[in-house]
């Protein structure tokens, strides 16, 4: 983003976003080995279900419904599958995709950061512009190509299938933007950003006085006024790589009313969308120029009129990549999201595509929010659909985001105990899991229909899901207890990203969800811990300090475990681990302040946002879900097992760097 853009858009999910903008021409990282090509027909078909919990799966089978998941149980076997440590969900799916653990991969939170500068930045990827450019007049022209870097080490299990010269797919690929152009046909999913580069900034238009003009959670708010039912808008497009100001290119477009405020017509160029209060646009494609005439970036967004009267409020959806002409890569090979595109209309490239900022900023409220989810989910059937009709032979990776992010805005309707508990709410929307749940059985079903004798079908979930009902302000319980200091105690808890931090007075931070960091010197830029022996003793102590914490309103802890990474990882890149892994208990989380790295005054608190339910908590309350139609002797599956079983039924030598075993053997 530019400094423009960024200014004052530092709100609780920014560890989302991604540190600047694309330049349009990227390269892309290498390939893994070839391998010999395996010689017999297995077909496999692996169902990545995010957040699928396995005691709900039960729960729902033993009332008679998911009547697919029990006969593929029944048939071959079903393990609760041990998530990663701690079980992000971009941790968790590399553990799947590299077959090994965090300290093989690298992928240890959402957020990683820059120990010289302390600048955070997005785990999964790095998008950086051309290192030369050609300078005239206000614009920068690249006469070198920028990089989108997949900071996801080892190689993937579909690329080592492809390169084995066996046909392998997988759409909605988490943690793989940008594509490795392996030969396997990929669609980038979890961790894709939108066009401004983060995980989505969604925008709302409106008069009313409900709101204020500016950003909110994930989004933007634009106030407009009227004149003779015109509503002159602005939609905001990326950052101008081609400028040296690195000025956004925003695009002007109008809205207008009838007479009788019953409908309104969006005018964006030649587009003409009209929509009445409560319907929702067909995707809507955008060119954002960027060099006149010359290069332009396209992307494509949905409308939503939520109402026209009393006063107007008009949702856009982030802008996502187009996947018909892609300004960043999103596909492998490069056409193939083209011709998705072609047969089965666009769709959403985010990688959170449910806009649970939008519930959270009240946006939405709770049925608009369902609508929009409602809208993701059916769009990916379409795309599964259409994967089950072209898959005949080898291997191909399904993945679904539904019944995470809708357990995250709606487990609220599970949870008796939550501070957002309501009757009303369960009365409108206590069927919403459930319904999502028996849709992803049909969806088992369906790939169940295309099992053969020589075809094996996987259901997986990278982890469970429990309620977040209390909050832990792990920089505040830091500071209270002498291991941090604010320059001022009047501006504590104002800034984000430690903006109020006195380095100097500072022992350790946390930065993301579940990291904690020393205060090192000789790494971090102001360090006032020393290395060996200081570090390892102020460790020992802040792990036993946080494990005794109790929240005063229950008496129960928030930490159950803290554990020096050495502990639980292994391979070359432990050494790029947090200092500290931070294990929260049942119902508790890291606060949205501390992944920001503020100090608010509370150490404990409700979690009073939508956001209700979650994972980031310790791993061995939050197994995810093995189903396979294969029995397995091993009754202790994890993540890191999987692509070294799935390896090895395709007859593909399993690469050292996967620490996983064999299932099946």
């Amino acid at each position: 983003m530019s400094s423009r853009q960024n200014k004052g858009l530092y709100t609780r999910r920014d560890f989302l976003k991604t540190a600047g903008a694309a330049a349009l021409a990227m390269g892309v990282a290498g390939c893994p080995a070839v391998v010999r090509p395996s010689k017999g027909r297995n077909r496999i078909i692996v169902l990545a279900v995010d957040g699928m919990d396995p005691r709900l799966m039960l729960d729902f089978i033993r009332a008679g419904g998911m009547k697919n998941c029990k006969a593929l149980m029944e048939q071959g076997c079903f393990y609760p599958l041990r998530s990663s440590d701690p079980p992000q969900s971009p941790v968790a799916w590399s553990n799947f995709i590299s077959g090994t653990n965090p300290g093989g991969h690298g992928i240890f939170d959402f957020i990683a950061h820059d120990a010289p500068t302390l600048k955070p930045f997005l785990s999964t990827s790095r998008i950086s512009p051309p290192d030369r450019t050609l300078r005239l007049g206000k614009f920068s022209i690249p006469v070198s190509g920028g990089e989108a870097e997949q900071l996801r080490k080892g190689p993937a299990v579909w690329d080592i299938i492809a390169q084995a010269g066996i046909d392998s797919t997988a759409i909605r690929a988490p943690v793989n933007f940008p594509p490795v152009q392996s030969g396997a046909r990929t669609i980038s999913g979890l961790a894709t950003p939108d066009i401004h580069g983060s995980y989505g900034i969604f925008s709302f238009f409106t008069d009313s006085p409900e709101y204020r003009d500016g950003p909110v959670s994930g989004g933007q708010i634009q106030k407009t006024y009227a004149s003779a039912g015109r509503y002159p808008c602005v939609l905001k497009g990326p950052a101008n790589t081609f400028r040296r100001d690195g000025a956004g290119v925003d695009i002007p477009f109008e809205v207008q009313t009838d007479a009788g405020r019953t409908m309104a017509q969006i005018v964006l160029g030649e587009d003409r969308i009209i929509l009445r209060p409560g319907e929702w646009s067909e995707w809507v494609r955008i060119k954002f120029p960027m060099l006149p005439v010359l290069a332009s970036a396209s992307g494509i967004c949905r409308f939503y009129l939520k109402r026209t009267e009393p006063h107007l409020e008009l949702y856009a959806s982030p802008v996502n990549i187009d996947p018909s002409e892609p300004a960043l890569p999103v596909s492998s090979p490069e056409d193939f999201s083209r011709r998705l595109v072609r047969e089965v209309g666009s769709f959403y490239t985010q990688g959170m595509p449910e806009d649970t900022s939008a519930l959270s900023a009240k946006v939405f409220g709770d049925d608009d929010y369902r609508v929009q989810a409602t809208l993701v989910h059916e769009e990916t059937l379409r795309l599964f659909d259409h994967a089950l009709h072209t898959y005949n032979r080898g291997f191909l990776y399904f993945y679904f985001s539904s019944l995470d992010l809708n357990s995250h805005a709606f487990w609220r309707t599970l949870d008796a105990e939550h501070p957002l508990y309501d009757p009303e709410v369960v009365k409108r929307h206590g069927d919403f899991l459930p319904w999502l749940y028996e849709s992803i059985d049909s969806a088992v079903g369906r790939a169940a229909g295309l099992m053969d004798e020589h075809t094996t079908l996987y259901v997986i979930s990278d982890h469970g899901f429990t309620s977040f009902r209390r909050q832990f302000n792990l920089n505040s319980w830091l500071m209270d207890n002498g291991y941090a200091r604010a320059r001022s105690r009047f501006d504590r808890g104002h800034a984000s990203f430690f903006g109020d931090t006195d380095w100097s007075g500072t022992k350790a931070y946390g930065l993301g969800i579940n990291s904690l960091y020393l205060n090192l010197r000789g790494r971090e830029p102001e360090g006032t811990v020393g290395p060996g022996a200081e570090a390892e003793a102020l460790k020992d102590e802040l792990i036993a300090r946080l494990k005794a914490e109790r929240d005063p309103a229950t008496g129960q802890p928030p930490v159950t475990n803290v554990f020096r990474p050495e502990e639980i990882y292994s391979g070359p890149f432990v050494s790029l681990a947090p200092d500290l892994i931070v294990c929260y208990n049942m119902n508790y989380r890291a606060s949205w302040d501390t992944v920001l790295g503020k100090y608010p005054r509370e150490v404990f608190l409700d979690n009073l946002d939508p956001w209700s339910g979650d994972h980031c908590m310790d791993a061995q309350f939050l197994p995810g879900v093995f189903l396979c139609s294969r029995p397995s002797g091993l009754r202790d599956p994890a993540l890191t097992d999987l692509a070294p079983s799935i390896l090895s039924s395709c007859g593909i030598p399993v690469p050292r760097e996967m620490t996983g075993r064999d299932l099946f053997a």
